[in-house]
């Protein structure tokens, strides 16, 4: 799939935060290159939400042949999450020393093997340590390749001299509703387990590593040690404005996480929904979701990141509240739109916010990462265990509280002064410099 932007663009590109023009390329315009890497980076977000989500649509089928309480299918999936915060401390440091189209190469043969251990230890052995083992592997791939594709779309996004971040999630999206679809599909066919996450596997990782062939050249390091590479994330763990958007995404994540995990159920239990049209409300998020990232880019470029993320987070809250509080089926529905609006540029703009300076990227990006999928982890257990108490629905909740607050951490979003900090100016920063 590739991400539709703009091309015809002339002139010099002038970012509004700085008085000095930025010329992008000696024609005035990116080059082909660029414009290849950029569509490259999507077919790699693309696919890796097309392999996780291949994973989750054959969960029921997996539960059901192996028995599992909800519990322990509970305790299978972590080891998902945990192999993913695994990778995600060093995932910068790989990329950085390797370079990000060896990186989302290497990280997508492990999303690969997970996929087809975790299928065949399911489907054909029945052994649980290996689904384990297998989701492990899947995890510490996929999130070594969501930091190494994320380094590259800033770099990416840098050279093109717009904003285009949101539509590489926006890709995700569609790979991660292509991938429910198709294993939809066979799940109706009746394909076993271990074919249909076999022929993905090999279909994902063939395209990726198609796509990461358009990838730009990496640039050398300028301490290309391990002793200076340590120091590098050392010193981006005590950076107060890394650490603050880390807390942005982390909030961004958890509005976006919560809905995945339990939107359908939620609307199920509390307002009577049949499954199927529980599953409809869910594809009502994800739709939301990606059209707010499409047409963010274009919000991103002419109002700048403070007041785009300041409105669409109000969004959310508003969304997520009206979905929770409502008591009519149909407005909730309503609600469900804004909240997928709304919560659809935080997690993009903080890793563009992150890779604002290049030199510094890798580092940051890893850290904000860690941060932000922490919500990942502890979301599902938190959720779970307060609809325990006062019901799924109520649960959420939980979103606009905690969104409410987070606004105080936009102006940390914002671009650094161009003063100081040699960073190149950046797109979606139409805002003064903080």
């Amino acid at each position: 799939m590739i991400v539709v932007v703009p091309e015809e663009r002339t002139g010099t590109y002038v970012d509004p935060a700085v008085t000095t023009p930025v010329t992008p390329s000696a024609d005035a315009g990116p080059s082909r290159a660029v414009l290849a890497a950029r569509n490259g980076v999507a077919i790699v977000f693309a696919l890796n939400g097309l392999a996780v989500a291949t994973w989750f649509a054959r969960v029921p089928a997996i539960r059901d042949g192996l028995g599992l309480t909800p519990g322990r299918l509970g305790l299978l999936l972590l080891a998902m999450s945990i192999g993913a915060i695994v990778a995600m401390p060093t995932a910068g440091l790989v990329t950085q020393r390797l370079g990000a189209a060896r990186a989302v190469a290497l990280a997508t043969l492990l999303v690969a093997l997970g996929l087809t251990i975790a299928g065949i230890s399911a489907s054909v052995a029945a052994w649980l340590p290996g689904v384990a083992v297998g989701l492990f592997a899947l995890g510490y791939g996929s999130g070594s390749c969501d930091v190494a594709m994320n380094i590259e779309g800033a770099v990416v996004e840098r050279r093109l001299g717009w904003t285009v971040m949101p539509r590489f999630h926006a890709a995700w999206s569609l790979g991660s509703v292509a991938g429910a679809g198709l294993g939809a599909g066979a799940a109706r066919l009746g394909v076993p387990v271990a074919v249909h996450l076999a022929v993905l596997a090999a279909l994902v990782l063939g395209g990726t590593l198609l796509g990461a062939r358009a990838f730009l050249p990496a640039e050398p390091e300028a301490d290309g040690t391990p002793a200076g590479r340590r120091s590098r994330l050392l010193a981006a763990w005590r950076e107060p404005r890394t650490l603050l958007i880390g807390l942005l995404v982390l909030a961004a994540a958890f509005a976006e996480g919560s809905a995945n995990d339990w939107l359908a159920v939620a609307f199920i239990d509390g307002y009577g929904f049949s499954e199927a049209a529980g599953a409809a409300v869910f594809g009502v998020f994800v739709v939301g979701m990606t059209l707010g990232r499409t047409a963010g880019t274009v919000a991103l470029d002419r109002w700048g990141r403070g007041p785009v993320l300041t409105t669409t987070i109000l969004l959310a809250v508003v969304g997520a509240g009206l979905a929770v509080l409502a008591g009519s089926g149909p407005v909730a529905v309503v609600g469900v739109a804004l909240w997928g609006i709304g919560a659809s540029l935080g997690f993009p703009v903080g890793m563009s916010a992150a890779a604002d300076e290049e030199e510094h990227a890798h580092v940051r990006v890893s850290v904000v990462a860690v941060i932000g999928y922490t919500a990942f982890l502890a979301g599902p257990p938190l959720l779970g265990l307060l609809g325990d108490h006062v019901g799924t629905l109520k649960a959420l909740l939980v979103v606009p509280l905690l969104l409410l607050p987070t606004l105080l951490l936009v102006p940390a979003a914002r671009p650094p002064a161009a003063g100081g900090t040699g960073a190149p100016a950046r797109a979606g920063s139409a805002e003064p410099d903080a």
